[in-house]
Order: C-alpha cells, then structure tokens, then sequence
C-alpha cells in the first residue's frame, strides 16, 4: 500500500484575489466544482492506497477536515503544522510518523494544488515507479513538456534503473526561454512536478546524511507531538526553529538515489492566472468567463467573477485577465500574471485587509462576515453548521444583538437557555456569559449587530470550546 501525503500548506499569493493567505489556493475550485485538495485526495482514494496523511497548517486544520468529508475521504492523520516551514520539514515529519509503525512505509509526497485530470494514468504512473520505491530508490515525476516553459524547473533523464524508470541525471532550475526551447527539442528533458515516491526509511536516512538538522528538529518536534481533536499537533517549540527549506533543495539535488517516471498526461500546477486560464473552456475569440462575467469584443481574455454580487463587464479587452472578488479586483495583462505576488506584498504593505484575508471568514462551526460598521457599532452575518457551536464566551467591551433569519440556535445567556427561531431576536448584555448553538438539521444564519467601545475580535473571554481554542 502506498500512503498519499498531501501537502496542504501555502500563502495563496499568486492566484490574488481568490487565493489569500488564509485561504490558499488548494482549497479554491478553480477548475471545477471541486478544490484541488479534494481532487487531489481523491486521485489517490483507489485500490492500492492507504487513506491519505495530510499536512497542513493550524490555520487550515478545520477547512481541510470539512473538504475531506465533503467527498467522502478519511484520512488516516491529520498532521498540523504549528508555522508553515517549506516542503522538506512536513515530508519528513510524515515520514518519521509513517516510520514509526512500519518502517520501509512507501509514501508518496504530492502537493496538494495541482491539476491531474487523468487519475487513473497517473496512478498508473506510480505503479511504474513503485518497484524502484521499494528497491530504495526516490521516484520523482517528470511531465512530458508541452512548450518552452520558464517558470517551472526540469529535469534531465538518464539510463534505466527499472522498467519504465531512468536515473534523474540532474534538476535544472527555472531556465531562461533560450535553455527552455532547447529542453523542449530533446526527450531526455521534462518538467519537475515536485511529487516523490519513496520508502520512508530511505528519505529519513537521506536526511541524515544531507539535512540533518532539519531531521533532528523533526524528529522533536514529531517525538513530543500530541493529539488534539483528531489531529496531530507537532510540537511549537522544536518546529519554531526548523529552518525553512524545499525539499529538493534539502534533500533531493544532492542525494544519489533519484529515478524518474515520465509523465504523458495532462497537468498543470495552476501557478498563476496565465494557467488557470489555459484550463478554461474558451469561445472562438480565445475568451473565457466564469461565474456573473459578461465578454463583449474581448479577445484572449480571462473574465471572473467570484460573487454572485458582482457583475463584471469586460468591453473590447484583449490579452487581460479580469478577476473580481466581493472586496477586490484583480486586471492585469495576461502575461503578466506571474506578478501578482508583487502586488500582493504592496498590499501588504499598506496593510490592506484584502492581501491575506476575506470579507467572509472561516471558523471551525462555519463563518461569519462583516456587512457594516460605523463608529461604536459592527454588523454581521453569522453562519453556523448543523450541529456546531460556538465557544461559551463573554466579552469585555461590546454587547450584542442576535436576529435569527435562519433555522432555530440554542441560546444561552447566562443561566437562561433558549431556543430562537426564525424572526425572532435575543440580546447579549456586555459582560455576560453566552454562546451559540446550532441544535437542528439546518445551517443557522443569524444577523449580529454589536454595539460597545471596541468591536476587535480579540475582545472575547473563552471559558468552554469545542475546539480547543483559547
């Protein structure tokens, strides 16, 4: 059996503004109904495979646990990452847990965001692979190149090891277009897609010899790590000093273990707008739209619209991609998309909201956004899952005002406990003892409007959470 280990980890930068930092781009259906996360866990959900581990980030640990069981996969871990430290410290934690039961585990490294249309070609690529994994050979995956690409490395092909794999002479960094064409003319190059199959002794010895201070970290960090909701939680303190560090970089360009599996198939690792909009269905003048988007004499253009409440409008454009949001709006010519992260980190530097975060914002019972403010009042919208809570909490500064518009919440206030239903309101006084309750079958929407001198999200005394949050 081969274990899957999604990567789910990421800042969201390039695929500004549906991509953030809080919510990055492997949890967004960009192509598709479903997030890549998901697609990804269910490449891998077929006879041959373990349940999936998953690495993510403290921030993501709710959201992934919900995308899995909206597809109907169950992992057999969740690990949690306390900070995002790069590819070569979430690989060998996972591998050092996989080690810890069994050893010569095979584990296949994938990154969560990239786009595999052909599941079944590409589990049968693994397959190939799978002989030399267990022989000790690292399996990486190389894409049949389709075009003179510099934004993604290489990697240059040597003689067999295994049926159907070759020794990997050499990786090849992002190339200049001059080098890329040349690649392009010659079989013996393909495209770097960043997956590794491997046994998980062998990449924690490679560790030992090539990084062994990221390994001794890990191994701390995995050592002291403790359970939490069903999760996995490594340990802050060890992991805090993990430098961060790709595992290709750490580990791979200097081991002398590395195969390659060519890959025929389609795939795409949608790093930017430019490639999110060759996987778009386009009409005869090159253009694509999606959602509330409307292309009048547009050509080779990219329209998006990301709300239902937003209407984009695209007027004779030509070469542009066009992406709304409910809070942002993204134009920009179509080759220049790779440098949307520059205009994230303006952003940032502003201290725009907008850059790492949305209007709407997830939580573990659901989500809550932000519709109105003025000075001294904040109005909400509260959204909470069939059978959530929220935490039993009190707040120092502000009291509240609950409409129910949706549904029936479980109120306590206090000692009181009651039900509201739809049309019908309660008030929270400041300083009181409360929480919020979603008892029914159907998501409970409510409207918020707090009153009081500070309306920041850290005015809140926990004293009881499903969740473990302090």
């Amino acid at each position: 059996m081969i274990t899957p280990v999604l990567l789910a980890g990421g800042s969201g930068t390039r695929l500004w503004p549906v991509s953030r930092a809080k919510f990055p781009k492997q949890f967004v259906p960009l192509v598709g109904e479903e997030s890549l996360f998901q697609a990804a866990a269910r490449r891998f959900d077929a006879q041959g495979f373990a349940a999936p581990l998953v690495v993510t980030g403290e921030d993501f640990r709710f959201i992934a646990a919900e995308q899995l069981e909206e597809v109907g996969v169950t992992p057999q871990t969740l690990l949690i990452e306390p900070a995002g430290r790069n590819t070569a410290p979430a690989a060998l934690a996972a591998a050092l847990l996989l080690a810890a039961t069994e050893p010569q585990a095979l584990m296949l490294l994938a990154p969560s965001d990239q786009m595999i249309p052909d599941a079944a070609a590409f589990r049968a690529a693994v397959d190939r692979g799978a002989p030399a994994a267990r022989d000790g050979r690292i399996v990486t995956f190389g894409i049949a190149p389709s075009r003179a690409e510099t934004g993604y490395g290489w990697l240059e092909c040597g003689t067999p090891t295994h049926p159907g794999v070759q020794a990997l002479v050499r990786f090849i960094e992002k190339p200049p277009l001059d080098l890329a064409t040349q690649l392009l003319q010659d079989p013996r190059y393909l495209w770097n897609a960043g997956l590794f199959l491997t046994r998980a002794d062998v990449l924690i010895e490679a560790a030992r010899l090539h990084a062994p201070q990221i390994l001794a970290l890990a191994e701390a960090a995995v050592a002291a790590a403790e359970a939490d909701l069903g999760f996995i939680r490594l340990a802050p303190a060890p992991w805090d000093k993990v430098p961060a560090t790709s595992i290709d970089h750490a580990i791979m360009e200097k081991t002398d273990r590395l195969s390659v599996v060519r890959y025929d198939g389609r795939w795409n690792d949608l790093g930017s707008w430019a490639a999110v909009f060759a996987e778009t269905p386009r009409d005869g003048s090159g253009t694509a739209v999606h959602g509330r988007a409307t292309a009048m004499d547009c050509e080779n253009t990219l329209l998006r619209s990301e709300s239902d409440g937003v209407e984009l409008i695209g007027i004779g454009l030509k070469n542009v991609v066009a992406v709304a949001t409910k809070d942002a709006v993204l134009v920009a010519d179509a080759g220049s998309s790779q440098a949307v992260r520059l205009a994230v980190e303006a952003l940032k530097a502003q201290g725009a909201a907008q850059a790492t975060g949305f209007a709407r914002e997830l939580r573990p019972w659901g989500w809550y956004e932000t519709i109105g403010a003025g000075d001294r009042f904040q109005v909400k919208r509260i959204h909470v899952h069939p059978g959530a809570a929220l935490s039993l909490q009190s707040h120092l500064h502000r009291a509240e005002h609950w409409v129910v518009v949706q549904g029936t919440a479980r109120v306590t206030v206090g000692d009181q406990v009651s039900l509201v239903a739809e049309n019908q309101s309660i008030y929270v006084p400041l300083g009181e003892v409360h929480r919020l309750e979603n008892p029914g079958r159907v998501p409970v929407d409510l409207i918020e409007v707090q009153t009081g001198t500070y309306l920041g999200e850290d005015d809140i005394i926990r004293y009881q959470d499903r969740y473990a949050r302090s």
